[in-house]
């Protein structure tokens, strides 16, 4: 009687982990394409925090923030500019040691992208290295090593410019924490290589007067003979667009507010990238902050007059455009099929899927997608010396809250766990939460711990606890619209129980909260245990 029951166990598990999988490509979380012409923002709702954009041919790039998770740089592709899918990463890891471990906030800054000369470009800035540099022929990678263009404290939010004649320049901020500067913008000759630059700079503008504080983020552009550089200001929730122009890459620049929050409910609306379609159609990518969600990305239309950006609809008639939450997609000639970002993964690939990063670089013994084929393999990895809390471990792999409202499930195999190691799913930020199977010396504990504001030395504290047999279950958090977090598990795959309190999602340093799964052991002697994850799947 024993073995039927456990045997009508196990094939109920089989049968929903085959039915989960089987919804890994049908479900999308959040989706901009209406599919009747139109789209709604953000058109996507996910951390890429400081968003640039260019058009090649008939193909949209994009690219963002990443700060110290690696993979960084990432590369996103479209053929509407509201569709978006990952085609890669520019850096796989770091090249400074520093970042073996968390660098929360630091690495790297406000990336541009550019083509030109049949080579991408993107130039970024690392506050506590300087200007760097990276090229290929491919958008999708492999990238060139990052290139040090130049070395210098809080050199950041680059942008280049080719101009028609053969000279280059590159336009740049500063951050107040290292330079003890800020809100100016400075222009600076580049070697057309774009390998150096060639001059100490001319400041182009100058915020500090109060009009327009805390000025970052520029782009460089050029049309119809004017010099133009677009630039947030005010800050990243209360802030505005400026467009500054010249006719004289040297300036002097005059400036215009030319997208503000208005009467909507979208703040900032903080910096982005400017394109120009094939038939003449002008459109802005640009950034939103959501706190936990972190800066979800936006799409503008923009119109010109009298040689000025108009970004958005001038709803109140002041000149200055406003965001739209709903708007007819860019003409781009045909309808492509709806596509977003990845989430879901079922580990059937031999590499990480693109939406996965580590919060440090990573080491070859923190997983494995072959070792046990169509499973993830987390190796269970010490805590760091001197362990206080999850804010210190590099070995966390994770991706962006896609969505304001989702669950999320990932199916666990512990077998291979020893006395000692924990793993399990996780939502981290400066305060965090988790759901965990930890092995102690009388068998298995699901464990649910919260740490609240990990940045300031935090420590995790146990909310609840039991003891439980079984070898394989579910593990779930479903996160609504106002940053809750609601974690639950299931033994059976259909019946889920709920375990600890509700959790108030917090954002990272400089990025929104992330999801995912982490495999613990408490020192040296005890690294010989792993987890094994079937998929991770969101609805």
């Amino acid at each position: 009687m024993l073995k039927t029951i456990l045997s009508s166990v196990f094939i109920v598990c089989l049968l929903v982990s085959c039915m989960e999988k089987s919804k890994m490509n049908n479900n999308i979380v959040w989706q901009p394409d209406n599919e009747d012409g139109t789209y709604k923002n953000p058109v996507i709702f996910a951390d890429y925090s400081d968003p640039d954009v260019i058009r090649v041919g008939d193909d949209f790039y994009m690219t963002a923030s990443s700060f110290n998770c690696v993979p960084g740089l990432p590369i996103l592709h479209s053929k509407d500019l509201v569709n978006w899918k990952i085609i890669g990463h520019a850096i796989q890891r770091f090249e400074d040691e520093r970042f073996d471990l968390p660098q929360h906030g630091n690495g790297i800054w406000a990336p541009a992208i550019r083509y030109h000369d049949g080579w991408f470009w993107i130039f970024v800035g690392d506050p506590d290295a300087g200007i760097l540099m990276t090229k290929a022929k491919n958008p999708a990678g492999p990238w060139e090593p990052l290139h040090l263009v130049q070395e210098g404290k809080g050199l950041i939010d680059t942008c280049p410019l080719w101009d028609d004649d053969g000279n280059a320049y590159l336009v740049h901020a500063w951050a107040n924490s290292r330079a003890g500067i800020n809100s100016i913008l400075t222009l600076r000759r580049m070697s057309p290589d774009g390998k150096k630059l060639l001059d100490e700079g001319t400041l182009v503008y100058d915020g500090r007067n109060g009009v327009a504080p805390t000025i970052e983020g520029p782009k460089f552009y050029k049309r119809n003979g004017w010099y133009y550089i677009f630039a947030p200001a005010g800050g990243v929730r209360e802030g505005w667009q400026l467009a500054l122009r010249s006719k004289n890459v040297f300036g002097p620049y005059e400036a215009k507010r030319v997208l503000e929050q208005g009467g909507t409910n979208i703040n900032g609306p903080h910096q982005g990238g400017w394109v120009e379609l094939e038939n003449g159609e002008n459109w802005f990518v640009h950034f939103q902050e959501r706190d936990a969600y972190g800066r979800v990305v936006h799409l503008n239309p923009v119109s010109w007059v009298d040689d000025w950006p108009l970004m958005g609809i001038d709803s109140d008639g002041n000149g200055v455009g406003e965001p739209v939450s709903r708007y007819k997609k860019p003409d781009v000639g045909k309808t492509y099929p709806v596509e977003v970002p990845q989430t879901s993964d079922d580990f059937d690939s031999q590499k990480l899927g693109l939406q996965w990063q580590w919060h440090a670089n990573p080491k070859d013994n923190w997983a494995s997608l072959t070792t046990k084929p169509g499973w993830m393999r987390l190796f269970a990895v010490p805590e760091p010396a001197g362990f206080k809390s999850l804010w210190s471990v590099p070995n966390l792999i994770l991706q962006k809250l896609p969505a304001p409202e989702f669950t999320v499930t990932a199916r666990l195999d512990c077998t291979g766990l020893v006395e000692g190691n924990k793993t399990g799913m996780l939502v981290m930020g400066r305060s965090y939460s988790y759901l965990a199977v930890e092995k102690t010396s009388s068998g298995l504990r699901l464990i649910r711990k919260t740490c609240r504001d990990a940045d300031r030395n935090g420590r995790e504290v146990e909310e609840a606890g039991e003891d439980f047999a079984s070898d394989t279950l579910l593990l779930r958090v479903e996160v609504t619209d106002d940053e809750i977090c609601h974690f639950s598990y299931s033994e059976n795959g259909i019946n889920f129980k709920s375990i600890g309190d509700a959790f108030k999602a917090r954002e990272g340093r400089w990025i929104g909260a992330k999801v995912g799964l982490f495999c613990l052991a408490g020192n040296e002697r005890q690294t010989a245990g792993y987890a094994d994850f079937d998929w991770f799947v969101f609805e």
